[in-house]
């Protein structure tokens, strides 16, 4: 399938699925299931900082530091090298996916994050906060006038995770190619799913995150292919 296909079916996929939350209350209905109404605490404590360490600032850190790793082995690439010694060969065109993926699908969620205006589900009134619960095509009560700074929609933190779904297009075996896809699905869900257990999304914002991150890596492979269509390795040292 090409690559304007697979977008073409990733718009589609993420379409079904906005209208499935929209038309639904399948995410109150999740949310419910994290949240005890009699102590009015969620399954995990925001604050509590294994689970923090673990599935928030460890494993984003170890993205991030993944992707300047990837950086500046794609910069030294470039150097030219001489003496004749020896050196690491990687292929530019599959280093270049990744680092497009693992900056571009993050930066694109926030920014969406900027314009949506939806609040995260501990802020809502419903779970103790003192914001009204709104979907994503629902106005505003015209009482909450405050209602300007909701930035809980897409999934932010899981982003990181889902970018590497990538690794499906870096691999050329097929188990390989799963084994990324998996890799990738994995650690999203899991930073995913630690933020819906703290009540920072519900799972709405987690489902779209991992869909537009879908097509937006389709439409980066694509580019990175244009940029060096054949994938020659390069020497980085």
């Amino acid at each position: 399938m090409g690559c304007v296909k697979r977008c073409a079916l990733g718009v589609a996929v993420l379409g079904a699925v906005m209208a499935l939350f929209e038309m639904t209350d399948l995410d109150l209905w999740v949310q419910d299931r994290l949240f005890n109404v009699e102590t009015g605490l969620w399954l995990v404590d925001r604050d509590a900082p294994v689970p923090r360490l673990l599935f928030y600032t460890g494993i984003k850190g170890a993205i991030i530091a993944f992707g300047v790793a990837l950086l500046v082995a794609y910069g030294l690439s470039f150097r030219k090298k001489g003496g004749g010694g020896s050196g690491v060969f990687f292929s530019r065109q599959r280093c270049l996916m990744m680092i497009l993926a693992l900056s571009v699908v993050p930066l694109t969620i926030a920014s969406l994050k900027d314009v949506t205006n939806i609040y995260c589900p501990s802020q809502i009134e419903r779970y103790g906060g003192d914001r009204p619960y709104v979907k994503l095509f629902e106005p505003y009560p015209v009482a909450c006038g405050s209602c300007d700074s909701g930035r809980c929609f897409p999934a932010g933190h899981a982003s990181g995770g889902f970018a590497l779904m990538v690794l499906t297009h870096v691999f050329r075996k097929k188990r390989h190619k799963m084994a990324g896809l998996v890799t990738g699905l994995a650690l999203g869900w899991v930073m995913g799913g630690y933020q819906m257990m703290k009540g920072a999304h519900f799972l709405s914002h987690t489902v779209v995150t991992m869909v537009a991150a879908w097509i937006l890596i389709d439409c980066l492979v694509a580019v990175a292919r244009k940029v060096h269509p054949e994938g020659r390795l390069a020497v980085v040292i």
